[in-house]
């Protein structure tokens, strides 16, 4: 069964584990759940973003004994803040009486990933006095709410802490996490000498991808293109490169640039990955693509959504048609944008897009809602019209 739980997670068929976990327990079976299998399940849903289905294994857990297991716990705390409970983390963290650095490196992560990047740097002080030493894992973790937070000078300090005071020797996603740092507060053309000059390890796809999703955000084509063929030498370019690299001419206007671009695409076969959005309702995990309406209660969700459009133009809502990549006139990209998911809790599997993230933040207000959305690289808290990444991601 455990083998089972973890070949779904590693093909990305995670929303199968509630089944599982319903089946080990149902009247035919012959085992229940272990330990393992709660830790797995406690996994799936951290990718799942399903925190009912969570908290249901988390129950099971203390009921049968694998509630007080240090590994289990970890795994609570995780899931907690991947799904943008960071309270109830905090709360389990604290509860946990020996904290490993894992446990310590979980709730750093997690706070860094809900956008409370001093208070990550506050707990990682914390973990230095309490006597536990950090590791890899821990300063990915201290040093990405220092990108995430836009806290600069912080980073720089942290990334010379670990690897003069601990004698850790920076890995690729350390090195990911300054060219975050640095691409965000647009030191784009410093964060090119680093890759290029600095580094002591071989850059990754990830680094390039990083620094040009840097160059989308600040519209810096020229360095966007010579990323793109860094990743060229790599034999790694993916369609998602080619959508930043899109998004950077969009960004400036240069729709010819758009259009020799996806022309590429067309005759290399390159076809992108449509945006996905899963929710959570009453256990039941529901998932959106973009252009699918296979839902069974499409029509009453596209109802309510036109609803909710009505309502926040008339509070002054008005598409931001750079989110959308097509030369289009305004009303056409106007209707692109209205079927973007929102919902008071859902993550996606891509880079939430400037509209979406306007859209959440009005939409928190008129309605009166915590909006939380998960996307590729962290949480967005959406409250009384604001957003807790303060407009900086």
């Amino acid at each position: 069964w455990n083998v089972l739980i973890t070949c779904y997670a590693r093909n990305r068929r995670i929303k199968y584990a509630p089944k599982l976990f319903e089946e080990m327990r149902g009247r035919e079976s012959e085992v229940e759940p272990d330990g393992v299998a709660c830790i797995l399940l406690l996994q799936a849903c951290t990718s799942l973003g399903a925190l009912d289905f969570g908290e249901k294994v988390w129950a099971y857990a203390e009921e049968h004994g694998y509630g007080s297991e240090l590994k289990v716990r970890n795994s609570l705390i995780a899931m907690y803040s991947r799904c943008g409970c960071v309270e109830k983390a905090y709360r389990v963290f604290c509860e946990t009486p020996q904290k490993s650095v894992v446990s310590w490196s979980a709730m750093i992560s997690g706070l860094a990933a809900n956008g409370f990047g001093k208070d990550a740097i506050s707990a990682f002080e914390e973990m230095i006095r309490s006597g536990v030493a950090p590791d890899e894992q821990t300063f990915t973790g201290v040093l990405s709410a220092c990108s995430h937070s836009g806290l600069v000078d912080e980073g720089f300090r942290f990334f010379d802490m670990m690897r003069c005071d601990y004698r850790l020797k920076p890995n690729v996603c350390h090195y990911g996490c300054i060219v975050d740092l640095m691409g965000r507060a647009g030191l784009l053309d410093e964060a090119y000498e680093l890759v290029t000059k600095e580094m002591r390890v071989a850059p990754d796809a990830t680094i390039w991808r990083t620094l040009l999703g840097a160059c989308r955000i600040h519209g810096h084509v020229d360095l966007g293109e010579r990323v793109i063929t860094h990743l060229i030498e790599l034999k790694a370019q993916q369609a998602g490169d080619y959508v930043l690299l899109l998004n950077t001419y969009a960004a400036v206007g240069d729709w010819n640039k758009v259009a020799e671009v996806r022309k590429l695409m067309r005759e290399k076969g390159i076809q992108t990955t449509p945006g996905c959005t899963t929710v959570e309702h009453n256990g039941e995990v529901h998932e959106f693509i973009a252009g699918d309406d296979a839902h069974p209660r499409k029509v009453e969700i596209y109802k309510k959504l036109n609803e909710i459009n009505k309502h926040l133009k008339i509070a002054g809502y008005v598409p931001n048609v750079s989110s959308e990549l097509h030369d289009l006139d305004s009303e056409g990209k106007e209707s692109a944008l209205t079927y973007h998911t929102q919902t008071n809790k859902l993550a996606k599997n891509l880079r939430v897009c400037v509209d979406c993230h306007n859209f959440t933040k009005l939409f928190s207000g008129i309605y009166n809602r915590l909006v939380i959305v998960r996307d590729r690289t962290r949480f967005h808290h959406c409250e009384g019209g604001k957003c807790s990444c303060n407009d900086y991601w």
